[in-house]
């Protein structure tokens, strides 16, 4: 039994690790891009903040899709399914350049780092606690969306507090999301009994992907009221 035991948790372990080397594989890139963007390219951020604000939104536009595409591939266990991903990162890389460009280095420095840490604790209750987490992540989902209406609407009205008070917010759902969808990665190997599709990996890492990098931006604005 123990010997059972042993050999389901290192089968856990390894898709654990599975799944967190497209996460990383995704954020690597993403920052990458961005990096490239700020330094290598930098005369050509400049052109696109002041001229090219049509490619931008059109970038973004082209984000979302990506996501809905990549999701719906990973869901049919589709071999396009990581080349979307990897796509999606490479996009979502340059569009960050274009937020972080107005924060100074040590705002976004301070910021990644938090952002890490509370991912880690966060991942970690995730992981380990025995309480099913899937009646928090509903609701989380549910605040989420109302959070997204509420920022759409605070495009209008462009008050200062209420952004604070929103990103505050978005700090508080996505930490909940991320111990969630961790939980998720244990639930989906367990139920599959180890025999996990390569489309849950990436619909998995996508998951993980979006929380930290929701994670970041809420936590950046928080940081850099003041930038």
């Amino acid at each position: 039994m123990n010997q059972t035991i042993i050999q389901e948790r290192s089968g856990l372990n390894q898709f654990y690790a599975k799944v967190y080397a497209f996460v990383g594989l995704g954020i690597g890139l993403s920052a990458l891009v961005s990096a490239l963007m700020l330094t290598v390219f930098q005369s050509q951020l400049v052109y696109f903040l002041m001229h090219g604000r049509l490619w931008l939104i059109i970038a973004t536009f082209a984000e979302l899709a990506l996501v809905f595409v990549a999701s719906s591939m990973a869901a049919k266990n589709s071999p396009a399914a990581l080349p979307v991903f990897l796509v999606y990162s490479v996009l979502n890389g340059f569009t960050l350049s274009f937020v972080v460009a107005f924060y100074t280095p040590g705002t976004v420095l301070s910021a990644f780092v938090s952002s890490a840490l509370l991912f880690f604790v966060m991942a970690a209750i995730g992981i380990f606690t025995k309480k099913d987490l899937s009646g928090m992540g509903r609701a989380l989902m549910a605040a989420l969306v109302g959070l997204i209406i509420a920022m759409v609407v605070n495009l209008f009205l462009a008050n200062s507090f209420f952004d604070y008070m929103i990103s505050i917010a978005m700090v508080l759902v996505f930490s909940g999301l991320i111990a969630w969808d961790n939980q998720k990665i244990r639930y989906v190997y367990e139920q599959s009994r180890g025999q996990v599709a390569t489309g849950w990996v990436i619909s998995m890492a996508l998951s993980i992907y979006l929380d930290f990098i929701n994670l970041f931006l809420s936590i950046l604005r928080i940081f850099g009221r003041n930038d």
